[in-house]
């Protein structure tokens, strides 16, 4: 905004050459004095601009907070199903292998002794936890999860109602399906959440960088008014006792100028034999140093 009000005229280089002494100053003084003329409009403007977008920004904030809590409370509440029911698989193996070496499971179908859903919920969880999955990778494998969940309940209905003695075993197998539900269940709420959220992250980088901007000018601004009587005054002086040295903080202005004129090269020209003298000492420093290994190593 301050850049917009007060831009830099661009001149020809002749045309820059030409200008004097007295007519830069002049320029610098009037530009000095419409600071101080206009930036405290300028300052009021970006201070109610401020108090404008403070409250936005606190309500996307919060909102943000808000959506964020929410999604750690479902992720908080997904994996710990998912902990409590992967602890249960060994369990419900146990009692399986025990109903079998007893014979508790002869007068089941079967083709119970195919089934894989056991071996098939722990793979898919150790893939969950393992794996660097995306979303519909770990959507897809949410879903076969619950599949199996729906065929589990399935297989123990039919199996608590012909054998009363494998309770035990179906209470445990249905604990574990059970929190394997609430898993899924909270999962599928938490992306929601998630995908909501995202939209308020995005809102709330967009006017906090807007906020830090206006900051910044008002800032900015504030510095150059507290500046403005100062650089009043010492462009003043200058149009009225000259530029060379008058004291602290009054160096001779005209010291490159004059140096020039006189035939010696300007700062400039100084600056770029520096920088190209620099590289050759260094190419001739390690010229000696590998000559002096070289004289070493004989």
């Amino acid at each position: 905004m301050i850049g917009s009000n007060f831009g830099r005229l661009h001149m020809e280089s002749d045309a820059l050459l030409a200008v004097t002494p007295n007519q830069m100053a002049q320029a610098l003084l009037d530009r000095r004095i419409l600071l101080k003329e206009q930036l405290p409009t300028v300052i009021r403007t970006l201070e109610a601009e401020e108090q404008n977008l403070s409250p936005k920004v606190a309500r996307i904030v919060d909102n943000h907070k808000q959506a964020n809590e929410v999604v750690a409370k479902l992720k908080e509440e997904r994996d710990h199903a998912q902990i409590e029911a992967r602890n249960l698989i060994p369990k419900v193996k146990q009692h399986r292998n025990v109903l079998v070496d007893s014979g508790g499971m002869v007068n089941l179908d079967p083709d119970w002794k195919k089934e894989k859903l056991l071996e098939e919920l722990y793979e898919i969880e150790e893939n969950i936890q393992t794996s660097a999955l995306d979303h519909k990778a770990e959507k897809k494998m949410i879903e076969r999860r619950k599949k199996l969940i729906e065929q589990n309940e399935k297989w123990l209905k039919e199996r608590r109602d012909s054998n009363p003695e494998m309770a035990e075993y179906i209470d445990s197998r249905r604990e574990m399906s059970h929190q394997f539900m609430v898993a899924n269940k909270a999962h599928r709420t938490m992306m929601k959440a998630v995908e909501k959220a995202q939209p308020l992250h995005d809102k709330k980088v967009a006017i906090q960088a807007e906020i830090r901007e206006v900051r910044r000018q008002l800032d900015r601004a504030k510095e150059l008014l507290s500046q403005s009587d100062h650089a009043i005054e010492h462009w003043q002086r200058r149009l009225n006792d000259g530029y060379s040295e008058l004291g602290v903080g009054f160096p001779d202005l005209l010291s490159d100028m004059n140096q020039v004129q006189n035939g010696g090269d300007s700062s400039f020209a100084r600056k770029n034999k520096k920088n190209k003298h620099t590289p050759s000492n260094n190419k001739q420093d390690r010229r000696v140093k590998t000559s002096d290994s070289r004289g070493e190593e004989e």
